[in-house]
C-alpha cells in the first residue's frame, strides 16, 4: 500500500471515527472508547493500528491531504505552456475542490477536522501543512503568476489565491445559511454546478482584473 491508497478494514473505520469526532469535539474532548464504539472495535485496535491516539490523529491528518490530493492532483512539477492554459487549470481545479466540498459524503468531517486542526494547533496541522497545503498553495501561485504576469510569491498573489480558495470553502461550511436563503433542500448535482460556474466566472473576472 502506498500514501496514496485509501485506509481500509479497521484502520479506515478509525480514521473515519477520529476525522468525525476530532472535528466535532476537539482531540483532547474526544474519549478513545467514543473513537472504538463509533469505529464498532475495541479500544486495543488504537494502539495496535496508531501506537496511540496522538497516533490515529496524525493519521487522520495524513488521509485529509490525500483526500483533498485525490480531488486536485498532486503538486505539479511543469507548468502549462501559455497564461490561458494556466487559467483553465486553474478554474479545472476550483471546479473539482467545488464538487468534493458540495458533493463529497467525506467532505463534511474532513473541513470539520481541518478547521478544528487550524484552531488547535500542533503536529497535525504542521503535517499537513507540510505535505500538502504549503506545496499545492506553491502550484496554485505559480498558476496564478502565470495567468496574470504577476509574481507568483508576491504578496498579493499568494493572498489572492487564498480568497479564492476560502470561496469554495464557503459553501460546505456556509450551507444551511446557503440552502435556506436560496430556497435548496440540499446540493444537487444542478446546484452544484451553479455554484461551480459562478466560482468559475468569480475567477475569471479577478485574474482579468489581475493582468498587468
Amino acid at each position: 500500500m502506498t500514501q496514496d491508497d485509501p485506509p481500509t478494514g479497521t484502520r479506515a473505520d478509525l480514521i473515519a471515527a477520529g476525522l468525525h469526532l476530532f472535528g466535532k469535539q476537539g482531540f483532547a474532548a474526544t474519549p478513545t472508547r467514543a473513537l472504538a464504539a463509533l469505529a464498532k472495535t475495541n479500544v486495543a485496535s488504537i494502539a495496535y493500528h496508531f501506537g496511540s491516539k496522538e497516533g490515529l490523529r496524525l493519521a487522520c491528518g495524513a488521509e485529509v491531504a490525500r483526500r483533498i490530493g485525490q480531488v486536485t492532483g498532486p503538486p505539479a512539477t511543469q507548468l502549462p505552456a501559455t497564461q490561458g492554459e494556466a487559467l483553465d487549470r486553474l478554474e479545472a481545479m476550483l471546479r473539482a475542490m467545488v464538487v468534493f466540498l458540495t458533493q463529497g459524503p467525506q467532505a463534511q468531517d474532513t473541513v470539520a477536522f481541518i478547521l478544528r486542526e487550524l484552531s488547535e494547533g500542533g503536529p497535525t496541522f504542521d503535517l499537513v501543512y507540510d505535505a500538502f497545503f504549503l506545496p499545492k498553495h506553491r502550484e496554485l501561485c505559480a498558476l496564478t503568476g502565470m495567468a496574470t504576469g504577476q509574481p507568483a510569491e508576491a504578496d498579493e498573489t499568494r493572498l489572492l489565491v487564498f480568497s479564492l480558495l476560502g470561496q469554495a470553502v464557503y459553501f460546505r461550511i456556509g450551507q444551511p445559511v446557503i440552502c435556506r436563503r436560496m430556497g435548496w433542500t440540499g446540493y444537487s448535482a444542478a446546484e452544484t454546478k451553479a455554484i461551480a460556474d459562478r466560482l468559475a466566472a468569480n475567477l475569471r473576472a479577478i485574474l482579468h482584473r489581475s493582468l498587468p
